[in-house]
């Protein structure tokens, strides 16, 4: 038992209540024989911390990544292996395969999305909400495509977690990679003067700057790289397209 409640137990804090913390108690409880999911949850109830750590911000993604992964009624094995991938990159490979066996678990569960959201807006910071957000389109697109009802789905869960249309509007443009991404992705358009393009570079890069996760550690910050390159990146075209200095 020891082994899976470590899956989600050392220095976790505040996903142990709550919906995430039931949907945890569940998978947890359906992993280890002759254990009730009912006393795996009384794990639980232990004085929480409202601080997020590393282990809440995953054990977070692993729902969210499930609600994602159900929405087109089909799990597809591009989807398993991206985030099989994500996890061996970030924490190594033993580590993503105990993770896999929860997220597999957690398949299984009707997950009341709007709840899960609450909780995580509750106790997440803004930067962290993104980088959920980013990563959840990540799975949308594994398979190379944007499924609508998978669309929806992040649609709802950016909503439910507080995230502006614009900041959305921004990630799902990172995905794009149409004529128009790289103005969507610095949250402006192409009447924008060269100023205000600069203006919103400089505030963009600040918003998805990785030290903004820094307190989730070396491994959550590396992942968040991706949306600040993308910024630059951004930045870089429309500089190009106008001959910007």
């Amino acid at each position: 038992m020891k082994k899976y409640l470590n899956l989600i137990g050392g220095g976790v804090g505040w996903v142990l209540g709550g919906p995430i913390g039931a949907i945890l108690g569940f998978a947890v409880g359906s992993m280890i024989k002759n254990t009730s999911t009912e006393g795996v949850q009384n794990v639980y109830t232990q004085t929480r911390s409202h601080h997020t750590t590393t282990n809440d911000f995953v054990a977070s993604l692993l729902v969210l990544s499930a609600a994602v992964m159900k929405a087109d009624n089909k799990v597809m094995k591009s989807e398993l292996e991206y985030v099989h991938q994500f996890m061996s990159k970030q924490f190594g490979s033993a580590k993503a395969k105990e993770q896999m066996l929860l997220l597999r678990q957690i398949l299984k569960q009707p997950l009341p999305l709007r709840q899960v959201c609450l909780q995580i807006k509750g106790n997440m910071d803004h930067a962290m909400r993104l980088q959920l957000i980013h990563y959840v389109f990540g799975i949308a697109m594994a398979d190379d495509k944007l499924d609508s009802a998978e669309v929806k789905t992040i649609e709802n869960i950016a909503r439910y977690l507080g995230i502006s249309q614009k900041d959305y509007e921004s990630i799902r443009a990172m995905f794009g990679h149409d004529s128009h991404s790289a103005y969507k992705i610095l949250e402006i358009d192409e009447r924008s003067t060269d100023q205000e393009i600069k203006k919103a570079y400089r505030k963009m890069a600040l918003k998805y700057h990785p030290d903004k996760l820094s307190e989730l550690g070396p491994e959550i910050r590396k992942a968040a790289e991706e949306k600040f390159i993308e910024v630059q990146k951004a930045y870089e075209a429309i500089k190009k397209e106008r001959g910007i200095k």
